[in-house]
């Protein structure tokens, strides 16, 4: 299994030096490939592959001589991330990379060669025992480590563990919970539990608004815009520890006492071009949400369906499966044309949710939390990847 770990480290005033140097190359040298890349596919029709960018790193250093004070690994996972940034956008999976700017969040990655130290301190190359926190134990061979800082001058070291144990075999037998989605309630179960939408943004509006009006009257480059900078990025980062606290904690929760998790695979990208609802629903988050119970039912065993987002739960009544021709979003109850059943809008469609993960298990078309289907895990070994299958039911 592959475990991640995030500690915080504090280097002191010349770790943080070499730091910002680190964090200057590897930002510079991604910026340059990049820009090479796109004068290469503008001059032959082709770009640059990952062999063709380590290529070029002894003539930058040659010309560059600050280039060479970073670790070599470094620069090369630079070069590794904008190729495989390529292939993902290639194969649509994510947008086209972007030039990095020096404001806001910083990284660099380490291959190999981080140490940790009798418990509480990070050996990094180049950069020497940097102190950290180290509050669980690491357990397995270090793969990667990633140092970042944050807008609020916080720094973090991200490491990447492999245990040489074979993941948990997910099992599908025993209770299935569907969640439905929303921005008045978080989470709406099928056994009829509602999780209240914190609003974590809309309760710091007031403090965030005074703070960024400040900001806004600052001289650019004065010390003063620094401090006033500072304490808006400190608003908004409580705002996301907030956040993050409570989908941890609820989706923890709904994962330990259920054996099957059922949701709807929600197309959050595009409901965010709404923007009459963009606000609130990057506040509720509900891809954190999901992705937190993705994770948290491969590591614990369990399984996770997601059933296709042109599924009727709304519209679609839970005792008849009757779908009603139409289903505005201020209808919050209704009942049944065909069978009289008066629903609550939410819990029906959990419990649609639930039924329809239902029908793919006993089809056995069911994507899990590890990609495998429900015949892949009763049968053969299931893929690492977590992704489920889009389907849909044929009862309606």
């Amino acid at each position: 299994m592959i475990a991640a770990t995030k500690i915080r480290i504090y280097p002191d005033t010349q770790q943080v030096e070499k730091l910002a140097k680190a964090f200057g190359c590897a930002r510079w040298l991604w910026n340059n490939s990049l820009n090479e890349c796109q004068k290469s596919y503008q001059d032959t029709g082709k770009g640059l592959g990952h062999f063709a960018l380590n290529n070029r790193l002894p003539e930058l250093k040659k010309s560059v001589d600050w280039l060479g004070e970073t670790h070599s690994q470094v620069l090369q996972a630079v070069c590794l991330n904008l190729s495989r940034a390529f292939v993902n956008f290639f194969e649509r999976r994510a947008e086209y990379p972007s030039f990095k700017s020096k404001h806001g969040k910083q990284s660099i990655q380490y291959p190999q060669g981080v140490k940790i130290v009798e418990g509480r301190k990070l050996f990094l190359p180049k950069i020497g025992h940097v102190k950290a926190t180290v509050h669980r134990e690491i357990v397995g061979v270090i793969k990667t480590v990633t140092i970042s800082k944050t807008p609020t001058g916080k720094y973090f070291a991200a490491i990447l563990t492999e245990n040489g144990l074979d993941a948990p075999a997910i099992s599908i037998d025993g209770k299935i919970l569907g969640i439905d989605v929303g921005l008045t309630h978080l989470a709406i179960t099928s056994d009829g539990s509602k999780f209240d939408n914190p609003k974590h943004v809309a309760k710091a509006q007031k403090n965030l608004r005074r703070k960024q009006r400040k900001l806004s009257r600052k001289v650019k480059g004065s010390n003063t815009r620094n401090k006033a900078r500072l304490l808006v990025a400190k608003a908004h980062e409580r705002v996301a520890n907030a956040r993050n606290d409570y989908l941890h904690k609820l989706s923890h929760r709904l994962v330990s006492e259920n054996q099957v998790i059922a949701v709807e695979d929600l197309h959050v990208k595009g409901m965010m071009k709404n923007h009459c609802l963009a606000k609130a629903i990057g506040d509720v988050g509900w891809g954190a949400f999901t992705g937190m119970l993705k994770y948290k039912a491969e590591q614990a065993g369990k399984g996770y369906i997601e059933v296709n987002r042109f599924f009727p739960s709304s519209k679609a009544c839970s005792c008849c499966l009757h779908v009603q021709p139409s289903m505005p979003l201020n209808i919050r109850s209704w009942r049944c044309d065909k069978c009289g059943t008066l629903h609550d809008r939410d819990i029906n469609a959990a419990q649609n949710i639930r039924n329809e993960a239902q029908r793919m298990i006993a089809a056995g078309i069911a994507g899990t939390a590890n990609r495998g289907t429900v015949s892949q895990i009763r049968g053969r070994k299931p893929s690492v990847l977590a992704r489920a299958v889009d389907v849909r039911s044929s009862v309606l």
